[in-house]
Formats: structure tokens, C-alpha cells, sequence
């Protein structure tokens, strides 16, 4: 045993100062070791939609149903079964309406029944987990009660008495409904063990902020960044080109109320700007996405806003082109190649006439100056964005919780995709004059995202606040799915053909064993036993397209969380179960609304798919927490052999 060695296990003797304190942790371990692995539960692409996501959530991705399948069987009827998971899903509102009208009697005999279903619905919830992580997981109010109604006793006639008891007193002292409240959230939490939030939280649905909230308050959470994500992460630091296309989207989605109830971002005088600026324009170009429920003058101010922050954002982003050449940007920058005499644009040497003519604050001589207002508005958006608390301590989760990309128990996770080119390879991308690729290129990204936040260099933050936007957007960021027509192509040209995206050859190359095999090599994985987890394009499962490539070594988990994205696909989500038997693919429909799955015991209907089968249930051995607990189990003993060796004094 070397110095080094040694000098490590005395350390370790200050927590483990005798032979039985060791001995006990190694056993300790062993015995966690030995269990199945926890639930994973994969999602991606909520984009807003918090009641839908939420649901999710409370009812496990449908494991809380089938465990309660699991535990009743045919004990329970159906309408019962779907009470109880309703109950589970929803605990204070379901109580409300099946506790109405109730008098005290009747109100304590309910209690004493769900308690009972409850707590053996949490004993089947529990069994994979050691008895101190279910402790832990133990509301404190109710712990060591709940504790003893789980705990089996080799007397039934005690044990039911006993029980009765416990659940007597919680009648009589008036918690009966906070102690099934109590048990349904335990249920809940026990039902996945770790959550992984596959990007993009942001953008397009009306309750990001909800997302963010609930997310805080997770027990076991990850997050990968998306585009969406990083565009507000920059907006959150004043960036520009950033604030414009958040502000412009949550117009072009009817979802100011995100910016003005959400964050407290006062918007009142980009509206006064937008219809004053374009009070008699008929804004024909910026229609609303989907069916946003607003009055006509909410959708009319709506619509201004939008083009108000687009022509802002067409200018910022030809600003920024300048300043930064290496993004290689230059073909977005179309304000000065338009026409405003003939009402047309040249792209790539083609001319096209403009779905949109009317520009008032465009100086044909100047065209990415900001006008005087313009200026003012942004300087006042700057401002809002950088000052509110609330979006701040939002974008702090990304960081805590967060990165470009993650690597667990065999998975690689990111948001949208590793840049290759066709013939397989990985594409190197220039940032700041330097050019990485695959997983260097992802390093040294969140490198500098982190920057932009952190960094005691001025330059350094601004440069990272600047790279937050070329993340978001450009062909070589790993964020970046197909190549992106311009914001302004977007709206102000009609032609098909000046409107095609080509997708990154990463989408193209996702049932090629050989080009994934290039990206888990340079990953520093297994080819033969690893699989990428990702989202960004929406999978059109209406048409046939399969979310599962390469065999299951890639799952594409965007399935239209978002409204606004479920005519395209087809369905209301994917979500990605792994638990101890493998992979399992649920697809979902929508949900009617949290008040009719609480009314009418409406759960989401998702069918579910599976990917993998394990020959071998998996324990906690097999993963990367087994790993490390595996290293503790042998410094243990380690230690061990050094009390007995006397080379460490034991000092019990």
C-alpha cells in the first residue's frame, strides 16, 4: 500500500473509525446494491405545456395505474381502481368533490378506507428502494406513522388493530385529508426515482415558468439544454438578438401573458411603440400560430408586437453578422438586398417578391439601424430581462441542474444532435476562430455558456452571452437540427423553395450503426451497449415515422408536447420509461384538461411500446451509481485491511 493510498484511507477512518463502523457501510452498501434499479423517466420538448407535463408527472407516465393493478388486482373494481389513481393523481381536488356534502361520519369512514389502499399502493411503490430512502422520501408531518402502517408485522391481528389505531387518531385529531394528501404525493415521488428533462422547457405553450417551478421542487432531476432554452438563458443576460426572438415568439404564439404575469416584464411600451409605429399597417405577414384564445384587440396587438420585434430582430441579427464574422451568418442578413420600390428580396441570386412591403422604420440606406423608439424599446427590454428575480433564479436551475449534454448508465443525452457531415464523420465548427467537433465541441460550448454567466472578465461574459445566440441558431451548433431559413424568409417569402431546411446529416444518419458508432467512441462510450436519447424534431407519428433508429441504439423523443406541434405528429408526446425490466416507449394523447381528469377520472391514454427487454433484471449493481458505490464497497474494505494491519489505529 502506497503513501498516497494510505494518506486517502486515513481520511476515510475519520468517518469509519473502527472495524464494525466499516464493516457496517460495506454491508450497508452490499445490501443497496442488490436492489433493482430505480425508474427513470425521460421527456422532451414540453415547450409551456405545463398541465399536460404535470399529469405526466403525478401519474408516474402511467406506472401509478399499473402499479395499482399490481397491488389490488381484481380486490378493486375498475371504477374504484381509476378513483384511486385519480385520488393519487390529484389529492386535494378529488378529495373536494367526494367529500362534499359528507357529514363527519361518512368523511372519517373514506379516510380510513383510502388510507388503507393507500398505504398498500405505497408499500408496492416502494419495494425497489431501501427502507432509509423511503424514510427520507416520508412527508415529516406523517413520517413516523406512515412508517409503521408500511412496516409487515407477523401478527395480523395486531397489526390490523394497530393500524387501526394509527388511522383512528389521524380521524379524530382532523388530518384525516392532509394525511391522504400526504400519502398520494409519496406514491407519487416513489414512482420515478430520477426525471431527465431532454430540452427545450421554452417557447411556444403558456406556462414555461409553471415547468420551471415544479422542476425546482423535483427530488432527483437532470436537464439537457435546448434552443429554446438557451435563447432565454441569453435573454435572462440582456443579450439582444436573444430578447428579440423571445418577445417576437411569445407574440407570434398569443403568449405575452408569459412575459407580463409570468416574469413581471413590462411590455407597455413595446406595445405602444408597435401600434403606434404600425397603427395602419395591416401586419399581413405575422399572423398567430395555432388558435391562441384572445379578443380581437389582444390579437391585433398581438400581431404588431410581432412584426414590431421581427424588424428589430432582422436589424440586431444583421448587427451582431457584422461583429462576428466566424458564425458564418451572413446569408441571414436580408434587409438591405430588398427592393422597396419593386417589393422584392434577392436570396442566393434569386429574386422573390415580398409576402410583406410595409416597413416603416427600415432605412434603405441604413437598414440595421435601430431607430430612436426602437432603441428605447430594447433598452427597456434589457433592462426588464436582466432585473427579474424570477426568470433569473429560472435560468440559475438550468445551470445547477444542467448542461449541454449528459452521460448516464449507458445513455447519451442532448437535445437535438452531434454535427456530422454526410459521409458520416463529425463535422468540426468554428467558435471564436477555434474548430472542435463532437464531444469537444459540446465542452467547450457550456464552457462558455457557463461564462457568460460566471466569468470575472468582462469580455469573457459578453462573448458568452453573444455565443448563447449562435448556439441557438447556427449550422454548427449541436442545437441545431436542419439548416434554418431566416426569421425573415420565415415570414416575408412565400416560395417553397427559398423556405427549405435540410435537416443536419446527424437525422439522416440515425439508423447507420457505423456513424453512431463514430459518436460514442468520441463520447468515450460503448458502441455495442450504448443508445442516444434526444429530441428538437418532432417525430410524425401520424405518418409512420418510429421515434426508435439504429435497432434502439437512438430514440427520438419529440412527439408534440406542444399544441401547436400535435396536427404534425399525431399524438401529445413521448415519454421514455427505464426501469429494472428495460425500455419502455410511451406515446400520448392529449389531455382533455386537469379539471376533467379530476371530474370525470380522465386519465392520458398512452400506449406504451417496448424497446428493450432485459434478459436479467437490472440492479442497482449494474449502474453508474452501482459503479460508485462499488468503489466505496472496496475502499471500505480497504480500510478494513488497514485496521487489521495496523497501519491505521482503530479510535473506537
Amino acid at each position: 500500500m502506497d503513501a498516497s493510498d494510505l494518506r486517502y484511507l486515513r481520511l476515510l477512518s475519520q468517518s469509519f473509525p473502527t472495524i464494525a463502523d466499516a464493516s457496517a457501510e460495506v454491508i450497508n452498501l452490499s445490501a443497496v446494491l442488490s436492489l433493482p434499479k430505480g425508474t427513470e423517466l425521460f421527456a422532451s420538448d414540453i415547450h409551456g405545456e405545463h398541465e399536460a407535463f404535470a399529469h405526466l408527472l403525478r401519474n408516474g407516465s402511467g406506472s401509478v395505474r399499473l402499479k395499482i393493478d399490481d397491488a389490488f388486482g381484481d380486490l378493486l373494481t375498475e371504477p374504484e381502481k381509476r378513483e384511486l389513481a385519480t385520488l393519487v393523481y390529484y389529492p386535494r381536488e378529488k378529495m373536494a368533490l367526494l367529500l362534499d356534502g359528507k357529514d363527519e361520519a361518512a368523511r372519517g369512514a373514506w379516510v380510513a378506507v383510502m388510507a388503507e389502499r393507500l398505504v398498500a399502493l405505497s408499500k408496492q411503490a416502494s419495494g425497489k428502494y431501501t427502507r432509509s430512502k423511503v424514510r427520507k422520501a416520508l412527508p415529516p408531518e406523517f413520517a413516523y406513522a406512515i412508517e409503521e402502517l408500511m412496516t409487515e408485522n407477523n401478527h395480523a391481528v395486531h397489526r390490523e388493530a394497530y393500524h387501526r389505531d394509527i388511522i383512528d387518531a389521524v380521524i379524530r385529531t382532523g388530518r384525516g385529508p392532509a394525511f391522504i394528501e400526504a400519502l398520494c404525493h409519496l406514491v407519487q415521488r416513489l414512482s420515478i426515482d430520477h426525471l431527465h428533462i431532454v430540452g427545450d422547457v421554452y417557447d411556444r405553450g403558456p406556462a414555461p415558468d409553471a415547468i420551471m417551478d415544479t422542476l425546482a421542487g423535483y427530488h432527483c432531476l437532470d436537464i439537457q439544454w435546448g434552443n429554446h432554452d438557451i435563447v432565454w438563458m441569453g435573454a435572462s443576460l440582456g443579450q439582444r438578438g436573444c430578447i428579440a426572438h423571445v418577445v417576437r415568439n411569445c407574440a407570434r404564439y398569443g403568449n405575452l401573458s408569459i412575459l407580463e404575469d409570468a416574469y413581471g416584464i413590462n411590455i407597455l411600451p413595446l406595445a405602444s411603440f408597435a401600434m403606434d409605429a404600425y397603427r395602419d399597417d395591416p401586419c399581413v405577414a405575422f399572423g398567430l400560430k395555432g388558435d391562441p384564445d384572445l379578443t380581437d384587440a389582444q390579437r391585433e396587438l398581438n400581431v404588431k408586437i410581432q412584426k414590431a420585434m421581427a424588424i428589430i430582430q432582422f436589424k440586431v441579427e444583421g448587427q451582431l453578422i457584422d461583429e462576428y464574422p466566424g458564425f458564418g451568418l451572413d446569408d441571414r442578413k436580408l434587409l438591405h438586398r430588398i427592393d422597396h420600390e419593386r417589393g422584392t428580396v434577392e436570396v442566393d441570386g434569386v429574386e422573390y417578391a415580398l409576402t410583406d412591403r410595409v416597413f416603416p422604420t427600415v432605412d434603405p440606406a441604413d437598414p440595421y439601424r435601430l431607430t430612436p423608439e426602437e432603441e428605447a424599446v430594447m433598452q427597456r427590454l434589457e433592462q426588464a430581462f436582466v432585473g427579474c428575480e424570477k426568470l433569473q433564479r429560472h435560468m440559475r436551475l438550468f445551470l445547477e441542474a444542467g448542461s449541454l449534454y449528459k452521460i448516464t448508465n449507458g445513455n447519451l443525452l442532448f437535445h437535438a444532435s452531434v454535427p456530422m457531415n454526410e459521409d458520416g464523420t463529425l463535422r468540426e465548427a468554428d467558435v471564436l476562430g477555434q474548430r472542435y467537433k463532437g464531444r469537444e465541441l459540446y465542452d467547450v460550448l457550456e464552457h462558455h455558456v457557463r461564462a457568460a454567466f460566471f466569468s470575472d472578465d468582462e469580455d469573457e461574459r459578453r462573448q458568452g452571452r453573444d455565443l448563447l445566440w449562435w448556439l441557438w441558431l447556427a449550422p454548427g451548433s449541436p442545437l441545431f437540427a436542419k439548416s434554418k431559413m431566416a426569421t425573415f424568409e420565415l415570414y416575408l417569402i412565400a416560395e417553397k423553395e427559398a423556405r427549405k431546411e435540410v435537416k443536419n446529416p446527424f437525422y439522416t444518419l440515425q439508423d447507420d450503426p457505423e456513424a453512431m458508432g463514430r459518436i460514442f467512441e468520441d463520447f468515450g462510450m460503448d458502441p455495442a451497449t450504448s443508445r442516444i436519447i434526444c429530441g428538437h424534431v418532432p417525430v410524425k407519428a401520424k405518418d409512420g415515422e418510429d421515434p426508435v433508429k439504429c435497432g434502439g441504439q437512438v430514440l427520438t423523443i419529440d412527439g408534440g408536447f406542444s399544441r401547436a406541434y400535435q396536427p404534425t405528429t399525431g399524438i401529445a408526446g413521448y415519454t421514455l420509461i427505464s426501469n429494472s425490466y428495460g425500455f419502455v416507449l410511451a406515446a400520448h394523447e392529449p389531455l382533455e384538461s386537469a379539471e376533467a381528469a379530476v371530474r370525470d377520472e380522465r386519465d392520458i391514454h398512452s400506449s406504451r411500446r417496448v424497446v428493450e427487454r432485459v434478459e436479467h433484471r437490472t440492479l442497482v449493481a449494474d449502474t453508474d451509481t452501482g459503479a460508485q458505490l462499488k468503489q466505496q464497497v472496496a475502499d471500505l474494505e480497504q480500510l478494513i485491511a488497514a485496521y487489521r494491519q495496523g497501519l491505521i489505529p482503530e479510535r473506537g
